[in-house]
Order: C-alpha cells, then structure tokens, then sequence
C-alpha cells in the first residue's frame, strides 16, 4: 500500500495540467511567496539556483500583452534561447495529439487558419490569467543553467497545484524576449526562459475540458544491462 505521501504526491501529479482558461481572481501575496518558497526546494548544479523570477503587476501584465500582441502580428519571434530545429517521428506525433486535443475542445477545425491564430494569440494574453512571472536564467550558464530552471518550473506549477492554483508554463511569451525584457528590465546578462501565467482555473472553459496523455513506462525506462 503506497504511503499518504507517495499519494499525495501521485495526486499532486495528476491533476495538474496546462490551464487555459482563469478566473479574475487574484491570489494573495501570501500564498504566491509559499508557491516560490516551494519551488526553490528543487536541486539545481553546485546549488547555484540560477532562476530568477519577475511577477508582473497587473498594470504590467498588461503592458506586457498589448506589446507582445502587436509584435506576434507584425513580426517573427527572437527568442533569447534557440526553439527545437523540428519535431519528428514521435515527439512530433505526441505534439500533434495535443494540439488537436486542444483545437477539439475550443472547436477549432481542420483548415480553419483564423481560429488557430485566434487561439493561439491567447498565449500573448495569458490565456486570461491574473498573474503572470517571467523565469529567466544567466546566459554564462547554458544549458545547464537551463535545466535547473526548468526543474524550479515544474516544481512552481506542483506547488502551485498543492494550493489549489492552476498555471500554464508558456515558451511562447519567451519568443518574443525584446518586449519581455523592455517591460521588466531584463538585464543583457540573463536569458529569457518561459513564462508562468496563474490563477484560480475556470472549469466551465472548454480549453481546460481535456487532458494529455503520458507515454508508457515502454517508451521511456530502457533496462541495461553490464557486460
């Protein structure tokens, strides 16, 4: 029988999901610094805990949508830290699944160019959410720095799930890293990583009326064995 922590944790890990869809709620002071605290608790190389977290003010939240909109109409992204060269074979099977999943639930369909785009400039809203952070990481530290970063992200959205708040990590937002760094006062030194919008979820948007699948333990644990 597995331990109260072992479900809690198994709990914690299954329902949380990439919410689209909030209430304008907002969450207290209180509870967004016992999320963070949270996070910090993940390893990180020579305990360098290179993340750094910028939360936006509504006022800046805001700002920060009208530039990041006006330069997804206008222009390509540049983002700080190179997007994947392509997906193939199953990691571009497992994308496809999701993206129709979502296209299903917000009843975009096969062709429909404008109801893509429509949906997908939500990401440069945040997908109506109140809070939004900004993660960056030291450019001297690559890709390992990176890496570190991304476990604190993991862990800020299980810990945000423990307190009963939803959030969606967003690379979209890290595309277009000028207007990013212009509203928060991103130093040149630091890379621009994701963001994290939050909130409480609003469970009547049909964009958080679906769930991903995990790959089998058959695609992912491989046995080796010594010689």
């Amino acid at each position: 029988m597995p331990s109260a922590q072992v479900q809690t944790l198994d709990h914690i890990l299954q329902s949380r999901f990439s919410c689209r869809g909030y209430l304008p709620k907002p969450i207290d002071r209180e509870t967004i610094e016992a999320i963070v605290r949270m996070a910090q608790q993940v390893p990180s190389w020579c305990n360098s805990q290179p993340w750094m977290v910028h939360l936006l003010s509504a006022q800046a939240r805001d700002q920060l949508s009208d530039k990041l909109v006006r330069a997804a109409q206008t222009r390509a992204g540049q983002p700080d830290i190179a997007f994947p060269d392509r997906y193939s074979g199953v990691y571009k099977q497992r994308r496809s699944v999701c993206g129709w999943q979502l296209y299903d639930a917000v009843g975009v369909t096969k062709g429909d160019r404008a109801g893509s785009v429509a949906q997908m400039m939500e990401n440069y809203r945040f997908f109506g959410a109140p809070h939004v952070a900004i993660i960056s990481t030291p450019k001297e530290l690559g890709t390992y720095g990176a890496v570190d970063c991304g476990a604190f992200v993991s862990a800020f959205t299980l810990a945000a799930q423990a307190h009963g708040v939803s959030s969606i990590p967003q690379a979209a937002v890290a595309e277009m890293s000028d207007e990013v760094r212009c509203v928060i006062g991103l130093p040149q030194d630091r890379d621009v990583l994701c963001a994290i919008s939050f909130g409480y979820q609003d469970p009547d948007h049909p964009a958080n009326g679906f769930r991903t699948q995990r790959a089998p333990l058959s695609e992912v644990l491989i046995d080796v064995d010594g010689s």
